[in-house]
């Protein structure tokens, strides 16, 4: 499977819904609204992500819409380039909105192949901390954007601090972002799987206001979404499978990791209140490489990695 390239994908944010060619009445020479989504293939029940990798049970909130209709979402419904969609696994919406609506949003799944994520350091983590050096890494960045033409980003801190259960080895956090001048926030929220040969990423942007929405439906999420046997966590074979070249922290540093020269791959196209946020999966291995030293010593059968 290719390196996913989507760090974080966006629904609808401020005051009104997007003009979609997908939104459009009829009478502009476009499909309807109901018309479009009639198209998506919603699907409820229990799913199955990229031929058995992991499956979501999805929960009662929720609708489920596979590779296809996620990228005609993520395209033709939301703006975005193709090829921005085109790693994309599946996506959850919620069931009470449209997607097209202002009220509409949802949570893109994709998976990151980059090797078995050692947890060791999940426990010696100071969130504190590495928010500091995260808020200070965002000029780096920022330097980076305006050459590409792009607004600054600010990271305002945490909307909800890391939180990882070793039991799981599932963990979320949520950042604070400020585009530019604009005086709304954005709400960054993360959800992140470990599994034997990578990480199933689901990433979500919208208004801050949001939060409570989203955060209700975390644990839900955390819960309904499981790797398939012979790709789980504890099916790692040291020595045999691939493992990646960071751990929990590089997890969350992600993209704005600016101090290892990551951001070169950045752009970011603003559409009708709408946010996408790219970077080249490969670029952040090699940085955080830069940024952390050496890869972590892969553990071994007797000694298995302990947060």
């Amino acid at each position: 499977m290719r390196h996913v390239a989507v760090l974080a994908m966006m629904f609808a944010v401020g005051a009104a819904a997007p003009q979609s060619a997908a939104a459009q009445s009829s009478s502009g020479g476009n499909s309807t609204r109901e018309e479009f989504e009639a198209k998506l293939g919603y699907q409820t029940g229990t799913v199955t992500l990229s031929g058995g990798l992991a499956s979501i049970r999805v929960p009662p909130s929720f609708r489920f819409l596979g590779p296809e209709g996620s990228r005609r979402l993520l395209t033709q419904g939301w703006g975005n380039p193709p090829d921005a969609a085109e790693d994309v696994l599946g996506m959850l919406v919620p069931a009470h909105a449209s997607p097209l609506s202002k009220d509409g949003w949802g949570i893109v799944i994709t998976y990151d192949e980059d090797g078995y994520v050692n947890d060791r350091d999940a426990a010696g983590l100071n969130y504190t901390k590495l928010l500091k050096e995260m808020q200070e890494g965002t000029v780096t960045t920022n330097e980076e954007r305006r050459k590409e033409g792009f607004e600054p980003v600010t990271l305002i801190g945490w909307a909800e601090p890391p939180s990882y259960d070793a039991s799981s080895h599932k963990m979320y956090w949520a950042k604070d972002l400020v585009f530019g001048s604009a005086t709304e926030h954005t709400l960054n929220y993360n959800i992140r799987i470990l599994g034997r040969r990578g990480v199933l990423v689901l990433n979500a942007i919208a208004a801050m206001d949001h939060l409570e929405a989203v955060r209700g439906e975390t644990r839900t999420l955390l819960a309904a979404v499981d790797f398939s046997d012979g790709h789980r966590y504890s099916d790692y074979l040291p020595g045999k499978d691939k493992a990646a070249a960071y751990g929990v922290t590089g997890l969350i540093v992600g993209a704005t990791a600016a101090k290892a020269g990551l951001f070169k791959a950045l752009w970011i196209g603003l559409l009708a209140f709408k946010k996408l946020i790219l970077v080249g999966v490969a670029a952040l291995v090699a940085a955080l490489k830069r940024l952390f030293g050496s890869a972590p010593q892969e553990p071994t059968a007797e000694q298995p990695a302990q947060p």
